[in-house]
């Protein structure tokens, strides 16, 4: 149960804000080393090493784990509340322009060095304020965010665990029209589920002019890709959404031949639990039974996948309380049918997932959207990306361990 709030002054949000600002330049410096040593996946030796240097000179003992980093700060045998920031990058060469450009084929277009800056900055304030945290706060830095398989990693590596965790917090930088001191939050599902999956239809190879000596898969492919669509339009509640998008179709090579296979890939998401099995199922069935129909096969699998982000409805009151101390504006998080690798936290432990505004009103932040190669984002994010963080997470402890 929710306590009374307390009356600590040095944990009040304005008080790391405040400091936070103090720290601007050195963080903005900080994220621009991060952003000129973009790394792929789950393997990120040069940024883990920069993160553990940085935590190791606050006089925290950082760990690594499943790829990723993590430390704790405060007091032991208290409640623990959690902040994720992811780290890795995008492979595509960076077309910003920025005097500190990444060079070669990966950047930081998703804005996680940004993220990574921030729990560094988060870091910084709650080691000053150790000695006032009534319990611990874990910092959770996250690899493979983008290949949705980091987060799941950790958890199963026990980031959850030892101490165990109560509550959880991620922010997401957000370009162009959220504008810098924007906040965006919402009670309840966040973001979809996702789950690619691979179709592979075999038939029988012959000759362009002579199809009855063959079995055409491109047939059953395409037979497969249309029935797909009625799960959309015809199996589902539309007020519970669901989306499944067949997004590549391969087969062949030669223009007058009949191939032996074609491979459809695509994705799943959903925010409910019913429609994502329902729809892995459907689709399974309706692959199976197009193949036979038209004298072929098929075989099914199901690859990356990651559930629904759920926003525990009370936590998200209570955070977005504090967050409304010092944002200059907060918002509605609307749903959207993308995804992110925070639900395996939130699958866990009541959680969190805001968006923060790193956009404005000048031409350099709207040109380009997330994942662009030429995308800018506001620097000036950063301090009270850093703030919200450290208080939001110190005025939860507060609250809640006394």
């Amino acid at each position: 149960m929710t306590q009374k709030r307390g009356k600590n002054a040095m944990l009040e949000m304005r008080r790391f804000y405040e400091e936070a600002q103090g720290l601007q330049e050195e963080l903005v410096a900080c994220r621009r080393t991060l952003h000129q040593m973009p790394e792929l996946g789950m393997e990120l030796p040069r940024t883990t090493e920069f993160v553990c240097g940085e935590l190791e000179a606050l006089g925290l003992r950082p760990q690594r784990l499943a790829g990723g980093v993590t430390a704790c700060i405060g007091k032991g045998g208290g409640k623990v509340f959690l902040l994720r920031g992811d780290m890795d990058a995008l492979e595509m060469e960076e077309q910003s322009g920025l005097a500190f450009s990444a060079k070669g084929g990966n950047a930081h277009t998703c804005g996680h060095d940004i993220h990574t800056t921030m729990l560094l900055g988060a870091a910084r304030l709650l080691k000053t304020h150790e000695e006032e945290l009534p319990g611990q706060v874990k910092l959770m830095f996250q690899p493979g965010e983008e290949s949705l398989q980091g987060a799941a990693a950790m958890v199963k590596a026990g980031i959850l665990e030892n101490p165990k965790v109560d509550a959880a917090l991620a922010l997401h930088v957000f370009p162009g029209a959220m504008h810098l001191g924007t906040v965006a939050w919402r009670q309840g599902p966040a973001l979809a589920s996702s789950d690619s999956f691979r179709i592979t239809v075999t038939g029988k190879a012959g000759h362009g002019a002579i199809p009855q000596n063959a079995v055409d898969p491109l047939n059953i492919a395409a037979h497969i890709l249309l029935a797909l669509q009625e799960l959309n339009a015809r199996e589902v509640d539309p007020q519970d959404p669901l989306v499944l998008t067949v997004c590549t179709l391969h087969a062949g090579q030669l223009h007058n031949s009949i191939p032996e296979s074609a491979v459809l890939t695509g994705t799943i998401r959903a925010y409910s639990n019913h429609n994502r099995a329902f729809a892995k199922e459907r689709l399974t069935q309706i692959c199976q039974g197009m193949a036979a129909l038209f004298r072929g096969s098929c075989q099914v699998e199901f690859l990356a996948g990651v559930a629904s982000l759920l926003n525990e409805p009370e936590l998200a009151a209570e955070l977005a309380g504090y967050t409304g101390e010092i944002a200059a504006r907060m918002e509605e998080l609307p749903r959207q049918m993308g995804s992110e690798d925070f639900a395996e936290v939130s699958q866990g432990v009541p959680s969190v997932f805001m968006g923060i505004g790193a956009g404005g009103p000048e031409e350099i932040y709207n040109r380009a959207g997330s994942h662009h190669p030429a995308i800018v984002f506001n620097e000036g994010v950063i301090p009270l990306g850093a703030a919200v963080l450290a208080g939001c997470a110190a005025k939860w402890l507060e609250n809640h361990c006394r």
